[in-house]
């Protein structure tokens, strides 16, 4: 039985960040199941394609979603540049968001693709009350993420890749053409299942509403990253993550297991699950295994 959820708006420097907790967080304030915030990906997507993390509520794990700025039902800036989204806003909106909720004293946190990237960069300031991180489907930069994503780009057939690079070389990656292209790819190595769970369509709609944020951070697509995160990473970083972390991650991941074992390398307490028939959603394609792995590692580090 799903637990009863609750929803409202943080304050956040002069605007609003939109969150939905499952559950009760007064339950982890004392010896039960610490909450889980999510951090959802993109950058610029929502958090609806996450919304199958609500299982690790049903054992009376709180757990936290969230629109990161600029996305969903959080405050949109569409007129803003890569001044203004920085991986440092994103970084103070969710420090901002544990210490609304009034968790910061006890808490998980759980960053999927460009999520676990500020995971890793919020678990490196070492929060006193980060219990673990679980990252999952990411890396360690956008960089190493590119060379994979293209080298899974490159099996792709022929007149798919063709079409590709004609319109990333005319500047014509709005083409709805450059969409079909790169839903080939997308049904290898984001999410293989067909259709596509509601959740995740609505993500992808609120991109596609608003690509303000995905458009200026990361670029028109998930192998051709051109926006001004492009340079970010965290591999000469990540031995100041002082907690547990869980490396998580499918077979045939745009974020490829080359990428999670150099991730898990880097991080001193780090385990490594790699799902066997799963992409980069694999809380939807294999979605028992991964709450069990997820679930499981959680409880060991309440």
């Amino acid at each position: 039985m799903t637990p009863p959820a609750t929803e409202g708006y943080a304050p956040f420097e002069g605007h609003e960040t939109w969150y939905r907790v499952v559950g009760d967080l007064r339950a982890g304030s004392g010896d039960g199941p610490a909450p889980l915030v999510t951090l959802h990906g993109g950058p610029g997507a929502t958090h609806d394609y996450l919304l199958s993390m609500t299982d690790l509520a049903s054992a009376g794990r709180p757990v936290v979603f969230y629109d990161q700025t600029g996305n969903g039902k959080s405050t949109h800036f569409p007129d803003r540049g890569a001044g203004f989204y920085t991986v440092d806003l994103f970084k103070r909106e969710l420090a901002s968001l544990v210490d609304h909720l009034g968790i910061g004293h006890r808490y998980h946190v759980l960053g999927q693709s460009w999520g676990g990237m500020l995971a890793q960069e919020h678990a490196i300031t070492q929060p006193p009350g980060l219990r673990s991180v679980i990252l999952s489907n990411t890396a360690a930069s956008f960089a190493g993420f590119a060379v994979e994503a293209n080298g899974l780009r490159a099996g792709l057939p022929p007149e798919v890749e063709a079409t590709l690079q004609r319109h990333e070389a005319a500047g014509t990656t709005d083409d709805p053409q450059y969409a079909e292209a790169c839903d080939v790819f997308y049904r290898r190595h984001l999410c293989r299942i067909d259709p596509w769970p509601a959740e995740v369509d609505r993500s992808f709609a609120a991109i596609d509403a608003d690509p303000t944020v995905y458009h200026t951070t990361n670029g028109p697509s998930e192998f051709h990253i051109v926006g001004s995160f492009k340079d970010w990473s965290a591999l000469d970083r990540l031995g100041r993550v002082g907690v547990p972390a869980l490396v998580i991650s499918g077979r045939h991941d745009e974020a490829t297991p080359k990428l999670q074992e150099e991730l898990a390398g880097a991080i001193d307490e780090a385990e490594l699950v790699i799902l066997e028939n799963s992409s980069h959603m694999p809380f939807w394609e294999e979605r028992d295994a991964y709450m069990a792995a997820v679930g499981g590692f959680l409880s060991k580090h309440d």
